[in-house]
């Protein structure tokens, strides 16, 4: 019996390690680099199924879930904005996200295609 009870504890704290360990991870801030839409997609829908709009605050991303919100860092200023994803994409290896005009703008400027960026996951 001493012997059970010991083994269900030993597992509960396994358990509870590993829940700590992959939600730190999650919300862990990352590194990569942005780049943001043409024009030429504005008013199709996105893979959300909402219509794309480059003069809102939106980005996409491969996987998050649709919804989030992420605070995005420039690294080269340290100017930051919210986004929320709605698409999925960018669907090039050094890019971790493809954000609206309006939102790159924000932090970044339009002449440059790519910024570095830190992103991590708004509660």
């Amino acid at each position: 019996m001493m012997k059970r009870f010991i083994l269900v504890i030993i597992m509960m704290i396994s358990t509870l390690g590993i829940y700590s360990f992959t939600n730190n991870t999650v919300d862990a801030k990352k590194t990569s680099y942005a780049s943001y839409y043409h024009d030429k997609f504005n008013g199709r829908k996105t893979a959300s199924g909402e219509v794309f709009d480059n003069s809102k605050l939106t980005a996409a991303h491969r996987t998050l879930p649709f919804g989030t919100e992420v605070k995005v860092t420039n690294l080269n200023n340290g100017k930051e904005v919210i986004v929320t994803i709605n698409d999925r994409g960018p669907f090039h290896s050094s890019r971790a996200l493809d954000m609206s005009r309006a939102a790159f703008d924000e932090i970044g400027n339009t002449d440059r295609g790519t910024i570095p960026v830190e992103y991590e996951i708004v509660d």
